[in-house]
């Protein structure tokens, strides 16, 4: 690496503070159309770059981490999910990889509460029969567009990490009864504050929840997690909340499901393989689809940046950085 310098280059647009202070710090290269990078790109950035600041759909896949430079010592991703990243190719060539854990916690939760309160309670639904010129609204009637009640129902979640707990505590709030299926139990001190119930069977919790929100990352051990088999567990009144990651449920076997109406609803923020979506969940009347939004506030954004900046800065300084990923965690 430059003595001082490195040159670092950044796949994505960011928000102008994080891109100045890089600018301040690094040789930086920034990406100021926001374009995404081609693979060809991709490849090129491994080829030249000290430290290469990616994002979640850049996927670094071992074709283009194999023709890294030698100089490429670091990938300092600015997102919280690293299945974009082959952590095995980048063990083998020394890369240390980080992320920025904790910060987009809270507008995550935020958003899948928001979401477990639009699909039931047919928020979009009544908003977009508004705006719509040619419908024309009669007033309050007793009868129409009536959802379900949140309260007193038992939300299953699938994930009891940060954000998993973060949802659970503003879940509570509501009133809802909290299930969780985890790798392991969490500490028994927050079962109590949470005054969740653990199961161990993510099949037996499934065919006994209102509704279940996705919270866990993206490895290949939860790939299509909700397979077919199991989105069939699920109760005809049962809704699905995802605002992790798409691969984790069976897109197309959740689209078929819908609409069967053998679930009630779904309110999805990923997808399978974005950016594409299924057309049966864009124009389905129970579905509410975001586009990958739930991270989107501008404090989450220029936290993410600050700990990509430290996790350079903390690296270059020849220290283990801060959020180091080990293949272990995922």
């Amino acid at each position: 690496m430059s003595a001082s310098k490195p040159n670092v280059i950044v796949t994505r647009r960011l928000p102008d503070v994080v891109e100045t202070r890089m600018r301040e710090l690094f040789d930086a290269k920034l990406n100021i159309d926001d374009r995404p990078m081609s693979r060809d790109e991709l490849i090129e950035a491994a080829k030249t770059a000290d430290v290469l600041v990616p994002t979640v759909t850049d996927r670094l896949d071992s074709g283009v981490l194999s023709q890294s430079g030698e100089q490429l010592r670091l990938i300092a991703q600015f997102g919280t999910g690293v299945d974009n990243v082959d952590l095995d190719t980048v063990r083998n060539r020394g890369i240390t990889v980080t992320n920025t854990p904790g910060v987009l916690t809270e507008d995550t939760a935020d958003m899948t509460m928001a979401l477990i309160l639009a699909v039931p309670r047919r928020l979009v639904e009544g908003a977009t029969f508004l705006v719509n010129p040619d419908n024309k609204w009669a007033g309050w009637s007793p009868t129409w567009m009536l959802g379900h009640r949140i309260y007193g129902k038992r939300l299953g979640i699938i994930g009891m990490g940060r954000i998993g707990q973060a949802v659970a505590r503003r879940a509570k709030a509501f009133g809802l009864q909290i299930h969780y299926h985890n790798r392991r139990p969490v500490s028994e001190e927050t079962e109590k504050e949470l005054e969740a119930t653990y199961w161990e069977s993510l099949d037996q919790m499934l065919a006994r929840m209102d509704i279940i929100s996705i919270n866990c990352p993206h490895t290949p051990a939860t790939f299509h997690l909700l397979s077919a088999r199991r989105l069939g567990l699920l109760k005809p009144t049962a809704y699905i909340v995802n605002t992790a990651r798409g691969e984790v449920i069976d897109e197309n076997a959740l689209a078929r499901i819908i609409e069967a109406e053998q679930i009630a609803g779904a309110g999805l923020d990923v997808f399978e393989h974005e950016p594409a979506v299924n057309p049966k969940l864009l124009n389905s009347g129970r579905v509410v689809v975001l586009p990958h939004m739930s991270s989107a506030t501008i404090e989450g954004r220029i936290d993410m940046g600050e700990k990509v900046i430290v996790n350079i800065k903390t690296f270059l300084d020849g220290h283990s950085p801060p959020d180091r990923v080990h293949a272990a965690m995922f």
